[in-house]
């Protein structure tokens, strides 16, 4: 028979005080902190921001953001930055449905994931082959994509679009917005596939260290590139739930968005610096933005107040970010001294 000593029984209390570090030492605090607050003072100045409907509002209104914001963390943390999301959800969106109306609503949706994801492969291959800078290249890819969305469309707004098209955006399955199930569903994923796999633990290898990951045998330029095909095809559907809610694609669609994915990823934790964050994160971020937006609106706020408000957020993420970058590495630096 076996004994266990008294002291190797975690005492009843240990858990829950356990649990209590756990939380107030997250990254994430904060951020959640913050969430709450802006939702408290929401409420208090709003009658109508604490219903179900227009909490549901907020989501459904923050997913195309949000959608693009999973395949963004990926890019982010491998260090990179995606400057395109927009102008890819804008080109996406409109080809898609230009080809539904002649071929089909199918044929649209799978042109759509298909532009997508050739946008996002020009962005890796430009990166990780050609060795470019991902600021300059995805800007570049920002300015081509919008470009070939004003040429091909004209300028004029496609209307009429197949319901299959549309699906995505305006159903509701058991009276709950396709959208919010699509939301969910991608936000798990990225969840499980950053935090759960090889893949993901080698994101985050490449972004923390490059070098030091193909030292370690990983192929930092396929990961990356694969981050930023994952980028693309999140795009592909944020453009496909956007024409469905607007039943049409419009050439300006989605023109600022990349501000709003960049801002809610830079929010929710993850470093510009690369090699921290997480998905999680970003779901914060997302709803944070959101829910600012939604309550800005409630209380007759000028719309032109959104911009300035986001752009602060960023602004307080990336110099938090940095004061933290700075304080590991003078604790890295001691640390190497003393063992020195």
């Amino acid at each position: 028979m076996t004994y266990t000593h008294a002291s190797e029984v975690e005492a009843p209390t240990a858990l829950p005080s356990r649990f209590l570090r756990r939380a107030l030492g997250s990254p994430l605090l904060p951020i959640t902190l913050a969430l709450v607050l802006v939702c408290g003072v929401m409420t208090a100045l709003s009658a109508s921001f604490l219903t179900a409907t227009n909490l549901t509002n907020i989501v459904v209104q923050s997913a195309v953001v949000g959608i693009a914001a999973v395949g963004a963390t990926f890019v982010i943390v491998t260090g990179g930055i995606d400057l395109s999301v927009g102008s890819n959800i804008a080109l996406s969106g409109l080809l898609g449905a230009m080809v539904a109306q002649d071929h089909g609503g199918l044929a649209g949706i799978v042109t759509t994931l298909v532009v997508a994801l050739i946008v996002g492969l020009f962005n890796g291959v430009s990166i990780t082959w050609l060795k470019l800078t991902p600021f300059i290249v995805t800007l570049a890819a920002m300015g081509i994509a919008r470009g070939l969305t004003l040429q091909q469309s004209q300028g004029q707004t496609v209307y009429d679009l197949p319901a299959v098209f549309i699906w995505l955006g305006s159903a509701k399955v058991g009276g709950i917005n396709v959208v919010l199930i699509l939301t969910v569903v991608m936000f798990v994923s990225g969840h499980l596939i950053l935090k759960r796999t090889t893949f993901g633990h080698r994101v985050y290898a490449a972004g923390g260290n490059a070098e030091a990951s193909r030292l370690a045998g990983i192929n930092v330029d396929r990961t990356v590139l694969a981050c930023y095909v994952i980028a693309g095809l999140c795009a592909g559907l944020a453009a496909l739930v956007l024409v469905g809610r607007l039943g049409s694609a419009a050439p300006n669609a989605a023109t600022g968005t990349e501000l709003q994915v960049i801002a809610a990823v830079v929010i929710g934790g993850t470093s510009l610096f690369g090699g921290k964050g997480s998905v999680v994160g970003t779901f914060i971020g997302v709803l944070l933005i959101g829910v600012i937006n939604n309550g800005l609106t409630l209380l007759n706020v000028s719309p032109f107040w959104v911009q300035t408000v986001q752009g602060t957020l960023i602004f307080l993420a990336v110099l938090l970010d940095s004061f933290n970058n700075r304080r590991m590495q003078k604790q890295l630096t001691a640390k190497r001294s003393v063992g020195a």
